[in-house]
C-alpha cells in the first residue's frame, strides 16, 4: 500500500497558476481573464509570457463571464479567474444563461473557496459553490486536493470540451499527489481498507488520509478515495468501494447540503442504501479565523473524520 507523505506545503491556487503558465506555452487558443485579482490567482507568469492573450476586466465579474462566453464562441479557450464567491454567486445568471445553457467552452477558475480562506470571513468564504455549479446541466465540477493535483487539473480541463468549474484555495497545504495521474471523472484510490470507505475532496483528502492512519492505530481499516471530480461522479468507483466496506464517510469543505456528500447519498440511495456519515459544514456561514482554527470549530478536522468513521461503522 502506497504511503502518502507531506513533501512540502504550497497553496493550491499556485498550482492553478503553474498549470495556466504551462498552457500558455503549449496551447495557443488558451486566453485568460481576471477581475482585478492577478496576484491572488497567481496569473502573473501567464500574463508576462502572453500579454496579448490576457484581459484585465476589473471589478466587473458579470462582464468577465459574458466576455468569456464570446471568446469561446470565437474558438478560444477562456480561463476566468477570481475568488470563488465572485465566480459563482455573484455571476450565476451570466454563467447559467451565457455559458451553461449554450455549453460554451469556458473554464471558470475559482480561488479562495471554503473556510480555509481564513481571516477574510464569512462574506468571502463561500460554502455553497459546488452545489450551485453541479446543478447546472453540462457543467463539470472539479475540486483538487493539493498543488500538484490542481496544476494537473488546470492542464486537463483545457482539453475538455464544455464548461468547467475548477475550485481551489488560499492556504499552504501539504503536497502529496505529485506522481499521480489526473483524469477528469476518475476517482483516485489513495488507501485500501475493509471497515469503512472515506470519500473526500479538496483539502479534506489530506485530513482523511491522516484520519485513516489514526484509525489504523485503533485497529480500524479505512479506505480513502479522492473524489476530485464532483461532476461527473465516478459512480463505479463509489459503488465498488461500498460493496466491500458496507458503510461510508464523506468529507468536504462545503455545506452538507449540495456538496459531495449530497451527490454520494443520492447515488447510494438509488443503488445501495447503507450508512453514511457526512463531514461538512452544517447549515452555517463561516467566520474570520485561521484555516486550522476554522476547520476544527466547524467539525472538519482530522478528529472529526475519525469520529464520523466510527459512527458509520457502528450503524452497519
Amino acid at each position: 500500500m502506497k504511503k502518502y507523505i507531506d513533501t512540502g506545503k504550497k497553496d493550491t491556487r499556485s498550482g492553478f497558476g503553474a498549470g495556466l503558465a504551462h498552457l500558455g506555452r503549449t496551447n495557443k487558443n488558451v486566453v485568460a481573464l481576471c477581475a482585478d485579482l492577478i496576484g491572488s490567482l497567481k496569473m502573473d507568469e501567464f500574463i508576462a509570457e502572453n500579454p496579448e492573450r490576457f484581459y484585465q476586466i476589473g471589478i466587473a465579474e458579470a462582464n468577465m463571464m459574458s466576455m468569456a462566453a464570446g471568446l469561446a464562441t470565437a474558438g478560444k479557450i477562456p480561463f476566468t479567474g477570481t475568488f470563488a464567491n465572485f465566480s459563482t454567486g455573484r455571476v450565476y445568471d451570466q454563467i447559467r444563461q451565457s455559458i451553461a445553457y449554450s455549453h460554451k467552452n469556458v473554464k471558470i477558475c475559482a480561488s479562495h473557496a471554503g473556510l480555509t480562506l481564513g481571516e477574510d470571513g464569512a462574506t468571502h468564504q463561500i460554502l455553497e459553490d459546488i452545489g450551485l455549479m453541479k446543478m447546472l446541466p453540462g457543467m463539470t465540477v472539479i475540486n483538487p486536493c493539493d498543488y500538484a493535483q490542481t496544476k494537473a487539473a488546470t492542464i486537463a480541463i483545457a482539453d475538455h470540451e464544455g464548461p468547467v468549474y475548477l475550485r481551489f484555495g488560499r492556504p499552504s497545504w501539504p503536497i502529496f499527489t505529485t506522481d499521480l495521474e489526473f483524469t477528469i471523472g476518475k476517482a483516485l484510490h489513495m488507501r485500501k481498507g475493509t471497515d469503512v470507505t472515506i470519500f473526500a475532496t479538496g483539502h479534506l483528502v489530506w485530513n482523511s488520509l491522516e484520519a485513516a492512519k489514526a484509525l489504523a492505530e485503533e485497529g480500524i481499516s479505512a479506505e480513502v478515495i479522492n473524489i476530485h471530480t464532483i461532476k461527473p461522479l465516478d459512480n463505479k468507483a463509489i459503488l465498488d468501494a461500498v460493496a466491500n466496506t458496507k458503510c461510508a464517510v464523506t468529507a468536504e469543505e462545503h455545506q452538507m447540503n449540495g456538496g459531495l456528500g449530497d451527490s454520494i447519498c443520492q447515488l447510494l440511495a438509488r443503488h445501495t442504501p447503507l450508512p453514511v456519515e457526512m463531514v461538512a459544514v452544517n447549515d452555517s456561514f463561516g467566520e474570520s479565523g485561521t484555516p486550522m482554527e476554522l476547520l476544527d470549530k466547524y467539525g472538519l478536522g482530522i478528529k472529526d473524520v475519525v469520529a464520523a468513521a466510527k459512527r458509520a461503522i457502528a450503524r452497519k
